[in-house]
This record gives structure tokens, sequence and C-alpha cells, in this order.
């Protein structure tokens, strides 16, 4: 497994509402830029998403995944792990959401990814390092408005 990247941000927004955006897989294309599609495969008894195709192209990283999304430490974390790609050999990650104060919510974003070509390991950390940063910023973007 590789190192993990992450991120932090701060959100003027409930953990609820957070949690309304992150949860919600398949809207994920109405925030996200580099999630173009998203099919929902499977849900769990409560209506969850366990298992979504989604179309990615963050730059220099594009491809077609299926992740499989574990609800075990919901809803403090969400996490997901890779299924299937046509690139990626590995695409591991969570969100982690917590209160910060008065209507305001620190989000963790977790990420790891392998590619089935060889890519310099410095190269593969500053895009998965681009990749937490704009997901941050358009979560921000969007819970706030």
């Amino acid at each position: 497994m590789s190192e993990i990247s992450s991120g932090s941000i701060s959100i003027e927004a409930s953990p609820a509402h957070i949690q309304s955006i992150l949860f919600d897989i398949a809207s994920y294309p109405t925030w996200s830029s580099a999630i173009k599609k998203v099919e929902i495969l499977s849900t769990d008894g409560d209506g969850r998403v366990t298992s979504a195709k989604l179309s990615i192209d963050a730059g220099a990283m594009k491809d077609r995944v299926i992740l499989d999304y574990d609800w075990s430490n919901a809803p403090g974390r969400l996490e997901f792990s890779l299924s299937d790609a046509d690139l990626l050999t590995e695409m591991d990650g969570a969100y982690v959401i917590a209160p910060d104060g008065d209507d305001s919510t620190d989000v963790t974003y977790e990420l790891t990814v392998a590619l089935s070509m060889p890519v310099p390991a410095i190269m593969r950390k500053k895009t998965e390092q681009a990749t937490i940063d704009l997901a941050l910023k358009q979560l921000k973007a969007f819970a706030e408005k």
C-alpha cells in the first residue's frame, strides 16, 4: 500500500450539512469537477451506496473506477476502496467529518492512488495532493453557497 496523502479544510456549515453532501454519492458531479459521471451499482438496506462506477477526469488522472463504500465508521468517516478500474490498481480513501465549533466543520480527505504503469512517487504524490486540494475547495464552495 502506498503512503496516504491528505488535506483538511474548515467549512462554515454544520456536520449534518457536509454529511448530506458527501453521503449523496450520485450527486458528486454537481460539485466536483473531477467526477464527470456516477452510476450507482448497489445500496445497503438503509439505501446507502455500497458500490458505484465513477468517471474521473482529474487532469493527469483519467479513469473509470468502481468504488466500494464502507459506512461502518459513519457519520464521522466515509471510506472507499477500489474494486475495479481501467488504469488504477489502488484508490483508497476517506472523508473524515468533525464538528469545529458553532456551525463549522473540519473535513479531512485522505487518498492513496497507484497506477498500473510506472510513475515516479513524487509525481503520484503531487497528483494526489492536487486532487485532494481541489475536491476540498469545491466541497467548501458548494457547502457554503
